[in-house]
């Protein structure tokens, strides 16, 4: 087998230890890349081709994660991964740690670790490295890493929710979720959120946000029947599809280009957290990117659907942060 063919065999698995370091695509494709042309400069082979490929794209995401999080630390808002519809990497005997490893709240978790932390969980608890495999792609002793895994598995532990909803039950709950938004059913949908629901947008300071988020399920039905209904009906478009392996949306605009996405967190029965991913920085590896401002000012100058909450009330309300509002931010 080439090295080509050895590298193109092992580059899902390469993606998905990436993406889970860094919780984004792009930086994660980076790294594969920055990964095969070490291996390709190679003097020679390794005895194992996927020990040495995972080693050094752990490595890599490692230094580019330290980088990063200091960019994070300045970003304007509320900072989520970088959202991704398909993991490229399947394993049936670690279907279950893989699911549960990509979701946003998973990876907003792991943005508490340090690098090191983050690298050896997602090394151990996810892929079920070894801790010999594991302290050779971190630099550190067998012993250094297991107290870092101990560490960093109580850290996840602390912060994941008791009760979260099953598959089955969180599919359920999106798909009447998304038909209650379609139809403007304000109290279909009130009756599926959570008394403290919210709904928080990462937009980096380059598309529309919601200044502080909304907050108990009164104000989010308000928003959610006062935005996506006026947006729908300039020709937008609302696909239901799963979000880092939650039920989520993409939202595009009449030409297909991409808004926004959405995920669902599910929990006790009911949709406890929508985050929302506006910055187009973060949207691009998805396919063209739509104008949100200009979507913006073409949805507030739509007439209001007199079947439901006037949709001018949420885009002229104080909550919603203009261009300008932004700019001065940032």
């Amino acid at each position: 087998m080439s090295r080509v063919e050895e590298f193109e065999r092992l580059r899902p698995l390469l993606f998905s230890i990436a993406y889970r370091i860094l919780g984004s695509v792009t930086e994660a494709e980076d790294a594969v890349q920055e990964t095969w042309l070490r291996y390709d400069l190679s003097a020679t082979r390794p005895a194992s081709t996927k020990a040495f490929l995972s080693a050094t794209v752990t490595r890599i995401s490692i230094d580019v994660l330290r980088s990063a999080r200091v960019r994070r630390e300045e970003y304007a808002g509320p900072w989520f991964p970088e959202p991704l519809l398909t993991d490229p990497y399947e394993d049936p005997e670690h279907s279950a740690e893989l699911a549960d490893s990509l979701s946003m709240a998973s990876l907003l978790l792991l943005e508490r670790l340090s690098p090191l932390e983050r690298a050896v969980f997602v090394l151990r608890e996810v892929f079920a490295f070894g801790f010999p495999e594991i302290a050779s792609a971190v630099g550190r002793s067998e012993a250094a890493c297991r107290q870092l895994a101990v560490r960093a598995r109580r850290h996840m532990d602390a912060g994941r929710p008791r009760f979260e909803a099953g598959r089955e039950e969180r599919e359920e709950l999106a798909e009447r979720f998304f038909d209650a938004l379609k139809e403007g059913n304000v109290e279909g949908l009130r009756a599926l959120l959570a008394a403290d629901a919210s709904i928080v947008a990462d937009s980096g300071g380059k598309a529309p946000r919601f200044a502080q988020g909304f907050f108990g399920a009164d104000q989010v039905c308000r928003m959610l029947a006062g935005v996506v209904r006026p947006f729908l009906g300039i020709g937008g478009r609302m696909e239901p599809r799963q979000v880092n392996g939650r039920p989520g949306a993409v939202f595009r605009d009449r030409d297909g280009k991409v808004v926004n996405t959405w995920t669902l967190e599910v929990l006790d029965g009911r949709i406890q957290t929508i985050r929302a991913v506006n910055n187009p920085d973060k949207l691009g590896h998805m396919g063209p990117v739509a104008d949100a401002w200009a979507l913006l000012r073409e949805a507030r100058l739509a007439r209001p659907d007199p079947r439901g909450p006037n949709p001018t009330h949420v885009f002229t309300t104080h909550k919603l942060e203009t261009e300008a509002d932004q700019e001065n931010r940032t």
